[in-house]
């Protein structure tokens, strides 16, 4: 297979996560959604920090501001800052169990939260509330399935 359409799956994946992040979900189920965008974007840079970093995890969170109407540059900021953290330990990362990567990647992405939180504080002036971090909660149970599931199409696609 040709390195263009190994990389192909690569953003195809990130696009189904795009599009998993603005799926219309009824209210209480949507406070509880993953961050599937951000959670597929650390499996690729644990897997291939060489060919996804921190300018793939800037246009995402542009993106996903564009998508979700938050305010322009925050998810960017914030998918940047996380995306370092996970490039500069992906070796130290790789080596943990799966339930370890995911207790890790719940810290991240509480970490993720909390600064987002923050942004928007400054910005906008959002208050906090406790249920604003059930997505720690969902995304820390859902990395062993998505771990599982990437890695198994990276392996039967050959992806490196």
């Amino acid at each position: 297979m040709r390195k263009s359409k190994r990389l192909g799956f690569v953003y195809l994946s990130l696009l189904i996560a795009l599009l998993l992040t603005v799926m219309p979900l009824p209210q209480a189920v949507k406070l509880a959604r993953p961050d599937w965008t951000l959670l597929v974007l650390m499996y690729w840079i644990l897997a291939m920090p060489h060919r996804v970093g921190i300018g793939t995890a800037f246009v995402l969170g542009f993106v996903v501001d564009v998508l979700v109407g938050t305010v322009l540059g925050v998810n960017a900021l914030t998918y940047s800052v996380v995306a370092y953290i996970v490039a500069s330990n992906y070796l130290k990362v790789r080596n943990f169990s799966v339930i370890q990567q995911a207790l890790l990647l719940s810290l991240l992405l509480a970490f993720y939260h909390l600064l987002l939180f923050w942004l928007s504080h400054f910005l906008v002036g959002v208050f906090f509330l406790p249920e604003y971090l059930w997505p720690v909660l969902t995304g820390m149970l859902a990395w062993p399935w998505l771990f599982w599931l990437l890695r198994r199409y990276r392996r039967q696609l050959k992806i490196q």
